[in-house]
């Protein structure tokens, strides 16, 4: 069954267009969106979890159209912006026990012990923390309720190798559980690492779909130079 069906998205600014986007995501399955910093992958986002409005094109993302029903669909999905924070004033726990009450979802409390986010860390006001345990709540955020679709861009900013590999983990348990994942980034390897298809952005258009993302850095390559 498909969870995101997008036909001919395009979004036009005054430096910049997106241009004619068709993008489908199945239960089960990590769809990547690879390119280069600035070819329209956080706009395509965006577009899909409804914090921006669209020009053109038909969307459906779990039955409703982003639009329309904004509300509700961020109540039944996960997004990870890129380079977004948890409110300064908070402390960690204030923020997870925020974002639980509006989702009516029980935060379980042991999540933050998969990516080595200590307890006393979680009493702290979230401007004193590093960059790095910033991220890390923020990845919590995204995954603690179990949603059946997530949405993820750029994850792996300012965390530490070890880390790297535990959020790459919770994206690999997602997965295991049936859920389903959009996966934003301009890293190759990560790409050619999780993802079952693969969508390459050049200029705000679509250049190649890979269904089978083995020797992607090759590909990609090879796409680039077309």
């Amino acid at each position: 069954m498909s969870l995101i069906k997008a036909s001919n998205i395009s979004k036009s600014y005054s430096d910049f267009e997106l241009k004619n986007v068709d993008i489908e995501v199945s239960e089960g399955e990590i769809v990547g969106v690879l390119g280069p910093n600035g070819t329209g992958k956080s706009t395509l986002m965006q577009i899909l979890t409804g914090q921006e409005s669209r020009d053109f094109g038909d969307l459906q993302v779990l039955g409703l159209d982003p639009e329309d029903d904004p509300v509700e669909l961020r109540s039944k999905i996960g997004v990870l912006p890129e380079r977004e924070d948890p409110p300064s004033f908070l402390t960690g726990r204030e923020y997870l026990e925020f974002v639980s009450d509006i989702r009516g979802e029980v935060m379980d409390w042991d999540f933050p012990e998969k990516l080595n986010l200590d307890s006393h860390l979680l009493e702290q006001q979230t401007r004193s923390l590093s960059k790095g345990e910033r991220q890390k709540l923020m990845v919590i955020q995204a995954f603690f309720h179990e949603p059946e679709l997530v949405f993820i861009d750029e994850p792996l900013i300012n965390l530490d190798p070890l880390i790297q590999e535990r959020v790459k983990d919770v994206f690999r348990e997602h997965k295991e559980r049936g859920g389903s994942m959009v996966l934003s980034t301009h890293l190759v390897s990560l790409a050619e690492e999780l993802c079952d298809r693969v969508v390459f952005l050049r200029d705000g258009k679509v250049i190649e779909e890979v269904t089978e993302p083995e020797n992607l850095k090759e590909q990609f390559i090879d796409a680039e130079e077309e």
